[in-house]
């Protein structure tokens, strides 16, 4: 792969193992079209979602890509009283990345972070490099090197 995204270069400064995957796309892809594209499990693939609190604190969770966030377990999960999805056009300002592209490593300040807990069902997880039409798979021992993140029922 001769590309590396910001997020494949902090891994690699971290001396983090992972597998980088490719795909061809320009525009944001949903997470199941990019499951079947890599021909990975959607159970695998996972996709980060960014939140704002009624507290106005923002929290990101990583969840399988074929199901929704449940905003009363995510809410429940950080404390919050209600949460809602942040305004598309908020994202890159607040993380640094393009809906599409948003990975939970490497954002402009850390955020609370949350992944589901059928994760810890797997060996790895697939989730974004930090662009579009690039993933990367880790393990969840390496991934929480690079971020840390708590494991909470959120679908």
């Amino acid at each position: 792969m001769e590309t590396k995204t910001n997020v494949m270069r902090l891994l690699d400064g971290m001396n983090l193992p992972y597998r980088a995957y490719r795909y061809p796309s320009e525009t944001a892809l949903s997470g199941v079209e990019v499951a079947d594209i890599l021909a990975l499990p959607h159970g695998k693939v996972f996709k980060t979602l960014v939140t704002v609190g009624k507290s106005k604190r923002n929290y990101v969770f990583v969840i399988p890509v074929a199901l929704e966030l449940d905003l009363k377990k995510a809410a429940q999960a950080c404390g919050e009283k209600a949460i809602e999805m942040i305004k598309a056009k908020d994202l890159l300002p607040l993380t640094g990345y393009v809906h599409g592209g948003c990975s939970p490593i490497g954002m402009k300040k850390p955020f609370v972070t949350f992944v589901d807990a059928s994760a810890q069902a797997r060996e790895a997880i697939c989730f974004s490099a930090g662009r579009i039409g690039f993933q990367a798979e880790m393990a969840l021992d390496d991934l929480r090197k690079a971020v840390y993140f708590a494991f909470a029922d959120l679908t």
